[in-house]
């Protein structure tokens, strides 16, 4: 099985970025820990803070399921949300807060109608919950 991990803006700055919102672990150091966990399956993986190269990435994914952690993307932008909507890989919407603990404007995600599920508020183990949903698909 191929899973494809996009992140989007500000997530090339885990670790350090507001360690008391999103850990204190960088994500490449998790993506080890991820594919030790879960051998069978080849990962890819892409971060960009720039919302058009995530839309291309989207339509250019040919993996068998897309994480996707759109990051303040995820509540602001239609074009994300139509291309979420025109491709045919299954998408989970990640997010390592919870995203409804916090401001009002985070609680509203322009792409969720559009994908398999969201997970969010598990810190990075929402990436592991998302496996786990895909495989099982």
């Amino acid at each position: 099985m191929e899973i494809a991990i996009i992140n989007g803006p500000n997530l090339n700055l885990l670790g350090t970025r507001e360690p008391g919102v999103y850990g204190s672990k960088g994500f490449e150091e998790y993506l080890e820990e991820l594919k030790a966990a879960f051998p069978n399956v080849s990962f890819s993986y892409y971060q960009s803070n720039i919302e058009g190269e995530l839309i291309d990435r989207l339509q250019a994914t040919r993996a068998d399921g897309i994480i996707f952690n759109a990051g303040g993307y995820t509540h602001t932008s239609v074009a994300i949300a139509d291309a979420v909507a025109a491709i045919s890989v299954p998408v989970v919407e990640v997010h390592i807060s919870n995203v409804y603990a916090r401001e009002d404007y985070r609680h509203e995600s322009k792409m969720a109608k559009h994908c398999k599920g969201v997970i969010a508020g598990f810190g990075l183990n929402s990436y592991s919950l998302a496996v786990e949903s895909l495989i099982q698909l």
